[in-house]
């Protein structure tokens, strides 16, 4: 399942992922991982919360960073929920091209029977119909 938190920048996406992920930890009988693009957030985690600073990785292109997801996934048999926060920097998308990676995620998360969480800094009017159902709440 792909689940979409949107919203203007600054508007508390950040806080709520934070705060989804540390109540995931609690009844998740998996692996639950964070990314970010800083290690600002590392010390508001659970410390059972596997978390990744994306920007250790050199991650240039979305198709790259498609790559770096499912490397993480093949090496954790018992992911359960990954949350991204910052999607559109994470990803190296752009509004024009988010579609397609949210497409990408929908399948490796059917494929793998993963939950993604993802943060979108973008007005909600503005993501594709496709991905309406996707969102969870609008900040």
């Amino acid at each position: 399942m792909l689940q979409i938190i949107i919203g203007e920048e600054g508007k508390g996406k950040t806080r709520l992922l934070l705060n989804m992920a540390n109540d995931e930890i609690k009844v998740s009988g998996g692996s639950v991982l964070f990314i970010d693009q800083s290690n600002k957030h590392i010390y508001e985690l659970s410390n059972q919360i596997r978390f990744v600073n994306v920007r250790d990785f050199d991650i240039d292109s979305t198709d790259m960073f498609i790559g770096f997801i499912l490397g993480i996934i093949s090496s954790d048999h018992d992911l359960e929920k990954i949350f991204l926060d910052n999607f559109k920097i994470l990803s190296k998308s752009h509004s024009d091209k988010i579609d397609t990676i949210l497409d990408k995620l929908q399948a490796i998360s059917e494929k793998n029977n993963l939950d993604f969480v993802i943060s979108l800094s973008m007005p909600a009017n503005e993501l594709n119909e496709k991905f309406k159902d996707n969102i969870i709440k609008t900040v």
